[in-house]
């Protein structure tokens, strides 16, 4: 999947199957469903599952969990819109 398909996919009642739980949870978040993003991936340790955690709770702004989240992922906090992280998460993710 690209990320235009994905996108695309945001509109849909569901996530697409055969996603990874760090692009569902970024699917959940983007359909406004913040708790359910973050049960999916509060318990994965592997790097994408990080990155989103770190994202999610930058959302939230609680950022001494983002930044700790972030270091487990091997990222900073991006000096960008919520709207643009996202994307470029997602992106990196689906490439």
């Amino acid at each position: 999947m690209n990320f235009k398909a994905f996108h695309a996919s945001l509109n849909q009642p569901k996530p697409p199957a055969g996603l990874s739980d760090a692009l569902t949870a970024l699917w959940l978040d983007a359909n406004g469903q913040w708790e359910e993003a973050h049960e999916c991936i509060r318990d994965n340790g592997d790097q994408p599952s990080a990155w989103v955690h770190a994202y999610l709770h930058h959302v939230e702004g609680v950022l001494w969990n983002a930044d700790y989240w972030y270091g487990r992922a091997g990222k900073k906090r991006p000096a960008c819109s919520i709207k643009e992280e996202w994307q470029q998460i997602a992106q990196a993710l689906l490439d």
